[in-house]
């Protein structure tokens, strides 16, 4: 009887371990930034253009349109043109 209790808990604790991970796993894939798309030349071409014109709130929309970025990641972006 002690030898099957112990295997029943050894089980337990490795499944319990499993699930853990599993969830710790999905919060970490939940929390990547789905922005990561870089703007192609093109669009960073377009966002330099509008920049130096004066546009800079147009050259972050446009960037925020075409990659999906946040606010913030396209400002920063767009700054460092």
């Amino acid at each position: 009887m002690p030898t099957s209790l112990g295997s029943l808990v050894l089980l337990t604790v490795l499944v319990t371990a499993a699930i853990i991970w599993l969830i710790f796993l999905a919060v970490r894939l939940t929390r990547r930034p789905r922005n990561r798309l870089l703007p192609t030349l093109d669009v960073t071409d377009q966002a330099r253009e509008l920049k130096a014109s004066g546009q800079f709130t147009d050259a972050v929309f446009l960037v925020r349109g075409e990659t999906g970025m946040s606010h913030r990641a396209a400002t920063r972006f767009v700054r460092k043109l």
